[in-house]
């Protein structure tokens, strides 16, 4: 793969330029927002996402993106979800002051 088709696919584009990501509907976990975005790749959907959280009227998101696979969309934004209460539990507000990939 070359290094604009790994791109285009770690930001979900397709050759049509049409998106190959679909949020789910958020969740909320520990005063955090998750939106699970997984991103479809040749039938599969990788495990990816943002983490929002609002702070003294200011919005932060972090994107994240993991190399997981899973065979249906419902199956990637649990593991998803999963993920992201992992990454909230483990860093807390620290994790909005960067970008996860």
């Amino acid at each position: 793969m070359g290094l604009g088709n790994l791109f285009k696919s770690l930001l979900g584009s397709s050759a049509n330029g049409t998106s190959g990501v679909k949020a789910a509907d958020p969740i909320e976990y520990k005063g955090f927002t998750i939106v699970a975005e997984p991103i479809s790749e040749g039938g599969q959907f990788r495990t990816a996402g943002k983490i929002v959280k609002a702070v003294d009227g200011e919005t932060h998101e972090t994107r994240f993106i993991r190399a997981d696979n899973n065979g249906d969309f419902q199956s990637a934004v649990d593991h998803c979800h999963y993920k992201a209460k992992q990454i909230i539990d483990e860093q807390g507000d620290a994790l909005l002051s960067r970008e996860m990939v």
